[in-house]
């Protein structure tokens, strides 16, 4: 189909499904407008704004989600990758009651939090493991250790890629980059690798050029990083699966050659499994793709749908948060996400779960396909565990610039389609679809069915 014609039938969709979301969607008008009072732009995060206001939710059970105006959606947003266990999954739930009974904060470990820590190295084969409270948390601390071990300051990230709100990393980040104009900023004279402003606002100058950038699945750019800033890079930091411009797997031989690249220029690799571990994968990345990193950075599906987040590795990285390198926080290990994060991997993330995430999945993904051909539209999909996502995009994409060759206005007008139909979805071109335990398999044919109508009408 032509491209234009396609990219007009778009808007038009867009523009009526947008108009009838905000019919559908009154209290959560309503609330916006008490929340913004008190909230800049009504929400908690800025991950969370919607345009001109966001659905809001006050249920989950199961693979279901309740918005405020009580209208019933599946959930296939789950929480940017965070409820793979589902809603008030039985085994979770179980869980946290006793908690509350015996303890909600200590600021003192406790055995479930040694117990969780045990599962967590077991799991992901790491040598020794710190809980901390998010993402963000858990990669800011990762560096920090990497750069106590090291005694240097520079930092490779690639390009595109987002490890949480701390200022060493928000350097070419999506979604930010649109914000300030930086989305399309990325040719920098064909250099294999660059330095470049910030994508917040308040990042300190002299951050500025600590922050080396290179391509994703590119080992040759990370090494001649790592040569023209020799005994200067403390990490090479990548979400081993990139997971915030879609999904982009890592090619053949690359994460090995990272990790030689790293062993030659005394580097710590550090993967960012903030959202590929526990959802790809039982072991994650290292059971998927096989190749070991010196440290890792988790969070999101570990925690049961608690707040948590992890990082952990090898002894002899590990150990400088005993020899100063400030590693700690009040609710570090707290009894409720301890509790939480227990059961989810213990009880509910089994082995056998994955056959079943697995099966959701590749249905979920091939039923898309299969829309997506019928109709002839520049779309994939890719398929990994409990995560997936349609990329707008002919071609598989390899990194971000691949990813800026996407046709954005295709998503936006999927999303409110989407929502419309009974689908809960991730609110932004760049994010994918999580599948929890407790989706069946008539959860996924109604996400197909929906998305297979709106293919159609895109050529209609």
């Amino acid at each position: 189909m032509d491209l234009e014609r396609l990219t007009t039938r778009a808007a038009e969709i867009a523009e009526r499904e947008s108009a009838d979301l905000l019919t559908r969607t009154p209290a959560s008008k309503a609330l916006f407008e008490r929340a913004v009072k008190s909230l800049p732009s009504g929400v908690a995060s800025n991950f969370q704004v919607g345009d001109p206001y966001p659905v809001y939710l006050e249920k989950g059970r199961g693979s279901s989600v309740w918005d405020v105006d009580g209208t019933e959606y599946k959930d296939f947003h789950g929480g940017f990758g965070v409820n793979i266990v589902g809603h008030a999954h039985p085994k979770i739930v179980e869980a946290l009651e006793k908690a509350a009974r015996e303890a909600i904060h200590f600021a003192v470990t406790t055995p479930t939090t040694v117990a969780l820590a045990e599962a967590i190295c077991e799991r992901f084969e790491l040598e020794q493991v710190r809980i901390v409270n998010s993402g963000t948390e858990a990669t800011m601390d990762a560096l920090r250790v990497a750069r106590a071990a090291t005694g240097r300051d520079k930092v490779v990230k690639m390009e595109g890629s987002y490890h949480g709100h701390h200022d060493s990393l928000l350097f070419s980040v999506v979604p930010e980059a649109d914000v300030l104009g930086l989305r399309h900023d990325v040719d920098h004279e064909g250099k294999a690798w660059y330095t470049t402003q910030p994508t917040s606002k308040g990042i300190p100058r002299a951050l500025w050029d600590t922050t080396i950038v290179v391509p994703f699945n590119d080992a040759g750019a990370v090494e001649q990083a790592l040569a023209d800033n020799e005994g200067e890079v403390a990490a090479v930091i990548l979400e081993p699966v990139m997971m915030n411009v879609g999904i982009i797997e890592p090619q053949a031989g690359y994460l090995q050659a990272l990790r030689e690249a790293c062993e030659k220029h005394g580097v710590v690799l550090i993967y960012d499994e903030v959202k590929c571990g526990g959802t790809i994968a039982y072991g994650g990345t290292m059971e998927r793709y096989g190749v070991k990193p010196h440290l890792s950075a988790f969070a999101k599906a570990i925690g049961g749908g608690s707040t948590i987040g992890a990082f952990g590795g090898e002894n002899r990285f590990m150990e400088w948060v005993t020899k100063g390198a400030a590693q700690q926080g009040t609710f570090n290990g707290n009894p409720l996400s301890s509790a939480a994060g227990l059961a989810a991997l213990t009880q509910v993330l089994t082995p056998d779960s994955y056959d079943h995430l697995k099966k959701l999945g590749s249905m979920l993904a091939e039923g898309c396909d299969r829309a997506i051909a019928d109709a002839g539209i520049p779309a994939h999909t890719v398929d990994l565990g409990a995560k997936g996502c349609v990329s707008y995009r002919g071609e598989r994409l390899t990194n971000y610039r691949d990813f800026l060759e996407t046709h954005t206005e295709l998503y936006w007008a999927s999303y409110p389609w989407m929502v419309n139909r009974g689908i809960f979805m991730t609110p932004g071109d760049e994010e994918q679809w999580t599948i929890s335990v407790q989706h069946t398999e008539d959860d996924v044919q109604r996400y197909i069915d929906a998305f297979g109508e709106f293919c159609q009408a895109l050529i209609a």
